[in-house]
């Protein structure tokens, strides 16, 4: 086989072109899908604590669902062509939960949730997709770390939007910013 038709050399430089992509500026750029909900509905003044909590949570469930609607989630999957192929190859990821109190003086609540994603995790979504396609598999997976990522932000934060109730921080506007980071780890 001669050294321009070799498959192992065609992939090793698709792989090295993906990694130059990678480090690039504008892929630092295209490596976060983002969502964002401001409930400008604020709560009557008699509200109990419980309805104030689930006026924030609905809000991020509406960030959540923008999250994981956006195209930049597709662009993201599409990074793992070759995931499931090459077994040294994974990611790793974040899931942040920023929410925002716009008409208090309090600073923002930031709650933040590492994932990985492995080779074995794109075969497992593959028995359940019953397609080859990688990044459709990987889509996948990224929405099921995004769900999970978010629960867990959520219970990291929730003692502090506890706090905010007490302090009235949340009658006004709230903004809830669901992001998920994704990165090669080598």
């Amino acid at each position: 086989m001669s050294y321009r038709t070799n498959p192992d050399r065609i992939l090793d430089n698709i792989d090295r072109a993906r990694n130059r992509d990678a480090e690039s500026a504008r892929y630092r750029v295209e490596r976060q899908a983002m969502g964002r909900e401001l409930d400008t509905n604020v709560p009557d003044s008699d509200a109990t604590t419980p309805e104030r909590l689930k006026r924030i949570f609905g809000a991020l469930e509406q960030a959540y669902t923008k999250a994981a609607q956006r195209s930049e989630l597709g662009r993201l999957a599409a990074r793992f062509q070759a995931v499931g192929d090459i077994h040294h190859h994974h990611a790793r990821g974040d899931v942040s939960v920023s929410i925002q109190y716009l008409d208090h003086e309090r600073f923002d609540d930031v709650g933040l949730s590492p994932f990985e994603i492995r080779p074995e995790q794109i075969a497992e979504a593959k028995k359940e997709t019953r397609t080859s396609r990688a990044d459709v598999n990987a889509l996948k997976v990224l929405r099921k770390e995004l769900r999970t990522g978010v629960l867990a932000a959520y219970e990291k934060l929730e003692p502090r939007i506890r706090d905010a109730i007490r302090d009235r921080a949340d009658i006004g506007h709230v903004q809830v910013q669901v992001t998920v980071d994704l990165r090669p780890a080598e």
